[in-house]
């Protein structure tokens, strides 16, 4: 049996004595990758919304490690940290990684950035829907219909759009890893609007993997916990960021490098027998689901 998606033959009628010899199964299970460890993403376009900066940048860095070509989605304001990704990619891989400056909450600014990256690279192998945004409030009435909407076209409609316009251009064998988060399960009162869209992030991983079954494209998540990005400075009082993660079962925050090993399985074909499941980086944190 092949990785990437593809058909096997049946099995043989077979049976041994208890507890069976491997070396007599037909055919005889493969435990090796074929894969080295090193370079599982040779060879594949890697597209990353969200990669200047936090768990994207890591993300990027890591599939650079793994020999991607990589391509980053990011807000136009974002350049600096954008630029600095695409400096350090090339420093770690020696090839150049596509910039994309674009506001991807916007349906029309999503499918204009996915024509570029699909002129550029003909074929995306992996996509990873990372780019979101918060707005913490503490009193439900405060928040406002413009922030609600705000976070769900950047968290959720988002991904909708990007796979949506890059899907005809992603070959069998492709992969998808959404990001969501820990507060999609256990919830968060001063994160509802948040919670709620990354709530519908699993859902989509979920959904669009058994849609995506017969094109032969996984779909996974990842479900970070605390982890300590740009995000957290920019939308939380400082008070709290000084005790960020702290309320964690080992203590502490996570770092972006601690997550992106998790993308880089999702992505490559090492997780080939692996679609609409969602990985728990969250420090120890027990959750349903």
């Amino acid at each position: 049996m092949q990785k990437g998606g593809k058909e096997r033959k049946a099995f043989s009628e077979q049976t041994q004595a208890r507890p069976g010899k491997e070396t007599q199964m037909n055919p005889v299970p493969k435990s090796s990758p074929e894969n080295a460890r090193k370079g599982r993403l040779e060879g594949k376009n890697c597209i990353i919304t969200g990669g200047d900066s936090g768990i994207g940048r890591a993300v990027a860095l890591a599939f650079a490690e793994e020999g991607a070509e990589v391509g980053i989605v990011f807000l136009p304001a974002d350049k600096e940290d954008a630029t600095r990704t695409a400096a350090d990619v090339k420093k770690i891989s020696g090839k150049k990684c596509r910039l994309y400056p674009a506001d991807i909450a916007s349906e029309k600014k999503c499918a204009s950035v996915c024509k570029r990256i699909i002129s550029d690279f003909k074929e995306v192998h992996v996509l990873v829907n990372n780019a979101g945004q918060q707005y913490p409030e503490k009193d439900f009435l405060d928040i406002t219909t413009e922030h609600l909407l705000k976070t769900f076209h950047a968290n959720i409609f988002s991904m909708f759009w990007m796979t949506q316009n890059l899907l005809n251009a992603m070959p069998e064998g492709a992969a998808i890893v959404n990001t969501t988060s820990v507060t999609a399960y256990r919830g968060s009162p001063a994160l509802v609007d948040y919670s709620s869209t990354k709530g519908a992030v699993v859902s989509f991983t979920r959904s669009l993997s058994a849609n995506l079954l017969e094109r032969k494209v996984r779909v996974n998540g990842v479900a970070p916990g605390p982890i300590w990005t740009p995000l957290i400075p920019s939308t939380f009082p400082k008070e709290k960021v000084a005790k960020f993660g702290t309320d964690s079962p080992m203590k502490r925050p996570g770092q972006p490098e601690e997550v992106a090993p998790a993308y880089v399985f999702l992505a490559s074909d090492d997780s080939s027998y692996v679609s609409g499941q969602v990985i728990h980086v969250n420090g120890g944190e027990i959750v349903n689901g």
